[in-house]
């Protein structure tokens, strides 16, 4: 597989990044085995990028593929919300034991929504670079969903790698378009940000038009990587023959398309019922201040995670 240098580091990774989200408990909740055994796959097939945090609670899953591969082929991005050097601290601490790791290559800032958060959390930043100095860590940077924290993100020279949704149709940027997101993103690949881009599939709602998403991502010279979530052999297949440019393996395409998919709305949900409003179907609705699903009346059309200010809307 194509593998790019991400920015002006001196980190190579693949263009397709393999996200761990999908595999946490917060999705699927596979078993620390299943999820390593998924990720040495992705690995063996020449995935060597993944993208974790600190919330998804995969640090086990990519622990266990590790004792099982070469350490220094594999790029690992986290991501935690520390603001302070205790917080950072904790949250550095916590990756090296439960991956069981020397370091870290890349350690990101999660969600940053503009300058202002940056500067708040700036304390962790200094923190982090100081452990980069020591070799604990390799990279520093944030990852967002919006675009005024990419611009933020251009201040400061010690941010190398930025971490944005990115979509055909912007799904989960919460501060404007795609062509926003995309003008921002090119000052900042022009200034040498590594950048790796989320959500090619707005959160699986643009699944049913998958080919064309990624054909999208792929042609967007500022993306030196896509973080996409993978939750079998056959996803990382597809996957890896789109990136690969190959022909879809049928049979895997169809198991994959064969598969019951779900609503799901992630816990940090704030019960602010934008979503109810826009669904059509009326299957959602709010209690105990916050969204639950109607899967009955769901017809997975995804529209609802649209107007989701905080992108807690998925489908799996």
């Amino acid at each position: 597989m194509e593998k790019r240098k991400l920015g002006n580091t001196n980190i190579e990774v693949s263009r397709l990044c393999f996200g761990s989200l999908t595999m946490s408990p917060l999705q699927t909740n596979q078993s620390h085995q299943e999820g390593g055994d998924l990720l040495l796959y992705g690995f063996e097939n020449g995935i060597n990028f993944v993208d974790t945090a600190e919330l998804y609670e995969t640090y086990k899953h990519i622990g266990y593929a590790l004792k099982c591969y070469e350490r220094d082929k594999i790029v690992i991005a986290t991501k935690s919300y520390a603001y302070s050097e205790e917080t950072a601290e904790n949250s550095l601490k916590k990756a090296l034991k439960e991956m069981d790791t020397d370091y870290v290559d890349i350690f990101l800032l999660h969600e940053q929504e503009s300058e202002h958060t940056i500067r708040g959390h700036y304390e962790a930043i200094e923190y982090f670079l100081r452990m980069k100095e020591k070799g604990y860590i390799r990279s520093v940077g944030l990852s967002t969903h919006t675009i005024a924290a990419v611009k933020g993100a251009l201040k400061y020279k010690e941010i190398e790698v930025i971490h944005p949704i990115v979509n055909i149709n912007g799904l989960g940027i919460q501060d404007g378009t795609i062509e926003d997101m995309l003008s921002v993103l090119n000052d900042a690949h022009n200034l040498g940000k590594g950048i790796y881009g989320m959500k090619p599939l707005g959160g699986g709602n643009l699944l049913k038009n998958f080919q064309q998403c990624f054909d999208f991502v792929l042609g967007l010279s500022v993306l030196d990587s896509i973080a996409t979530g993978m939750q079998s052999k056959e996803e990382i297949d597809i996957n890896i023959s789109i990136f690969e440019g190959r022909e879809i393996n049928k049979l895997s395409l169809d198991k994959i398309e064969a598969k019951k998919r779900k609503l799901l709305i992630s816990e940090w949900c704030e019960g602010c019922g934008i979503c109810v409003e826009h669904c059509g179907q009326n299957a959602l609705r709010i209690v105990n201040n916050r969204a639950v699903v109607d899967h009955d009346k769901c017809v997975l059309c995804g529209y609802c995670s649209g107007y989701c200010p905080h992108f807690c809307i998925k489908v799996i």
